[in-house]
């Protein structure tokens, strides 16, 4: 994780493990808290959401069975593949 970054998981994340190891690389932890944590930590329900954006857009590249299975096991050429259905994505929108 570089620094400075921003860490965005949901709720099964949420550990103070976890946490700690974002603060050590000077990242924020953007995790939702638990319902058993006793104290409430600071979370961006807005920033959270954005996530959800890229979940569902790995799961369009998935519907691709080349990339889903990584038939191509070259990274170079699979790559390419990525960006070519990535393209194909966003000119069908």
């Amino acid at each position: 994780m570089p620094e400075s970054a921003t860490l965005l998981a949901d709720k099964g994340y949420d550990s103070n493990a976890i946490r700690e190891a974002a603060a050590s690389k000077n990242a924020w932890a953007n995790i939702p808290s638990r319902s058993n944590r006793k104290q409430s930590l600071p979370f961006s329900g807005w920033l959270y959401r954005q996530r959800n954006l890229v979940e569902r857009f790995f799961n369009r590249i998935k519907h691709f069975r080349g990339i889903a299975t990584r038939y191509d096991k070259c990274p170079e050429n699979y790559l390419a593949a990525v960006k070519l259905i990535c393209a194909r994505i966003w000119c069908a929108a």
